[in-house]
């Protein structure tokens, strides 16, 4: 079993352990508790921080001052689900320098057992009561909010945690709505807590106006990875299988690995709708099983190459409700502080966020997630600091295309996708750089994490530089959920068409308010942020080099054209092609061609320029739309495209000139 492939990383991000983000200052508190503290006096608080950064004691720490001398009167916590509201249990903070302790009494734990009608009337009781602290679910809140009028929130803390649950579609989130309404009715402050960088994908969790009344805290997850003291590496890859993934999970799964199992969906293409016999067949994979104990529901594996006991937990089993509380309860309250209680954590719905697990080194998980909300998730459950823990690793196990099946298309796009969206964290995890015009040929300060372009149009707005500066991860996430974006991520359109004809429509669709001078520098900052990846740099006697599009380039000669030139998203096809047979890789290129046809007007009276070059290079052949090269046939199915716009449009003036006469 010891004959498990390492998957095909697109990102590997090394860290520099510098301790930051881990260590506390004279009041207990880390470097994001610290950022965040020092915008307690706002009203309303948006923290944007990774999974196990410290939000739920940042809260702590925010909402004892608002008790203590911001005049407040009661601290409201609100979780997504049960287990999460572990994390703001009673907390002594004064032995570490705090000036009070969190505390919560067992009674104001609307988080453990019971009806939902008993917790909301707990939740009233609290309200009227003398008590200053509660934990709940979001439903409790939802359930209460329903059954109050928005100014019984007066003197309030509302204090929501995984605040990407809420969200702007007031058909999907009713807590949403009812958010607003407190708001709006009431004085209440509220602290809104989220470890996604993304803001409920498709659906906004706020909207513009909403959100311009909070004050945005950001840690970001370079901050918080590169101040670890333990973990030094990050790995997120993939890994294509044919047939059933419970035939190729043994493939990737490393048995000397603490490893977090996510099994698809019922709902998904990779799933065999016999959620308990996937489980069995992983457990097959593992060895025999030996026992399992009662009390705790932990199942004792013995491996099949080394004969040692391998101890798993399933959490997919919920026939009995009560053995998987069981082994929840064990796994919050002994595994996140015993190392051997637990090996293989194996999950569909759970163990995502929320989840501390600090030993887990490998996120294994099965099957395209169309939330990049749930990817970061799901990362973020092995990017905790650990003894021991030097490298952590996300392992997407997708299905190949089958030409033999209907649905090749789909498995297409969810290859394509599930890639260019790893591109996309290897963004979100490594160092951000500040882009700047460079004036002058001599204009070359060597501000750490700041470079200058030539012909690059910086910001001239404060609302651009509010995109730039909150939303850019948002903006990229969106471009990469197109569908037309697909083909682009595939190399079948080329870099300029990408950059200056795709990305600008996009990026006006997502903000019609914007002017074309404000798109073109919105554009600008998305393609360069895209294309130098993670912003390697190297000295090289008196010069500096900065990768890419896996190239150094010398920083002294970057023009925004030389990064038009690039297609920022192209390396997802490069993977893919050096990790499929070439059969799988003739198939997804078909898939792509059978779309090339669908131009839009702009696209390709953009490409006519090229086409004309290329025929006049070519000693005046035209493209081919059955040649081997993809440029040749994308200019010939743009060309076949411009002459049908040019005979329509012949026609409708001879139409018309009839209808004159």
């Amino acid at each position: 079993m010891n004959a498990h492939k390492k998957p095909v990383n697109i990102v590997d991000v090394t860290y520099a352990q510098t301790k930051a983000s881990v260590n506390t200052d004279a009041l207990g508190m880390r470097e994001m508790q610290q950022r965040v503290f020092a915008k307690r006096d706002a009203q309303h608080l948006l923290v944007k921080a990774p999974p196990a950064s410290g939000k739920s004691r940042a809260l702590m720490f925010v909402g004892l001052d608002k008790l203590y001398n911001q005049g407040r009167e009661k601290v409201i916590v609100a979780v997504p689900e049960r287990s999460i509201g572990a994390s703001f249990a009673s907390t002594n903070l004064t032995k570490f320098g705090f000036f009070a302790d969190w505390e919560i009494k067992p009674e104001h734990n609307l988080c453990d057992a019971g009806s939902s009608a008993g917790k909301v009337d707990a939740f009233i009781k609290f309200l009227e009561g003398p008590d200053a602290t509660l934990v709940c679910t979001h439903a409790t809140l939802r359930f209460a909010f329903e059954k109050l009028a928005p100014d019984a929130f007066d003197g309030t803390v509302l204090a929501i945690d995984e605040f990407h649950h809420v969200s702007a579609d007031t058909e999907s989130s009713r807590l949403g709505a009812l958010l607003r309404d407190v708001m709006s009715g009431s004085d209440v402050h509220i602290v809104a807590m989220t470890g996604s960088y993304f803001r409920g994908d498709s659906v906004p969790v706020l909207t513009a106006e909403d959100e311009a009344k909070f004050t945005p805290v950001t840690f970001n997850y370079y901050d918080q990875l590169n101040g670890y003291e333990h973990l030094r590496s990050l790995g997120i890859g993939h890994h294509f299988y044919q047939g059933r993934y419970t035939d190729a999970i043994g493939e990737v799964l490393d048995l000397d690995k603490k490893t977090i199992v996510h099994i698809p969906s019922v709902n998904s293409g990779e799933s065999t709708k016999d959620k308990l016999e996937e489980v069995g067949r992983i457990i097959d994979v593992i060895g025999h099983v030996e026992s399992t104990d009662p009390d705790t529901g932990i199942i004792s594996v013995r491996r099949q190459d080394t004969g040692t006991i391998m101890r798993v937990a399933d959490l997919v089993d919920d026939t009995d409700q009560k053995k998987r509380g069981d082994t929840l309860h064990f796994l919050s309250h002994t595994a996140s502080k015993d190392r051997d209680a637990v090996d293989i954590i194996i999950a569909l719905g759970m163990a995502k966020e929320g989840f501390d697990w600090p030993f887990a080194e490998h996120a294994l998980t099965v099957g395209y997630r169309a939330s990049l909300t749930e990817v970061i998730q799901i990362i973020g459950r092995v990017t905790r600091d650990s003894p021991g823990k030097s490298h952590a690793q996300f392992t997407n196990l997708i299905a190949e295309p089958d030409a033999t099946q209907g649905e090749v298309k789909v498995s297409v796009n969810n290859m394509l996708k599930a890639i260019t969206a790893s591109l996309l964290m290897e963004q979100v995890l490594a160092q951000n750089f500040t882009f700047k015009t460079k004036k002058f040929e001599a204009d070359d300060s060597k501000t750490p994490g700041e470079l200058k372009i030539k012909g690059f149009k910086e910001p001239s707005t404060d609302r651009v530089k509010q995109i730039v500066e909150t939303d850019l991860n948002d903006l990229k996430a969106t471009i990469l959920q197109d569908d037309t974006f697909a083909r682009a991520a595939a190399g079948s359109v080329d870099a300029e068409t990408t950059n200056q004809v795709l990305i600008p429509k996009i990026i006006r669709e997502k903000y019609p308010d914007l002017s074309e001078a404000q798109v073109e520098e919105v554009r600008q900052q998305v393609v360069v942020d895209s294309v130098i990846k993670n912003g390697e740099v190297r000295e090289v006697g008196d010069k500096r080099f900065i990768k890419m599009a896996e190239k150094f380039v010398n920083i002294d000669e970057l023009h925004i054209n030389l990064i038009d030139s690039v297609n920022p998203f192209q390396r997802a096809f490069e993977v893919m092609s050096k990790s499929v047979t070439p059969s799988v890789l003739r198939i997804i290129q078909d898939s792509i061609a059978a779309t090339r046809i669908e131009f839009s007007e702009e696209e390709a009276v953009a490409l006519w320029p090229k086409i004309q070059n290329w025929v006049k290079v070519n000693g005046g052949r035209r493209p081919d739309p059955r040649a081997e090269d993809p440029t040749e046939k994308r200019y010939a199915y743009a060309l076949l495209f411009l002459q049908r716009l040019k005979q329509q449009r012949i026609a409708q003036m001879k139409a018309a000139e009839a209808g004159e006469n």
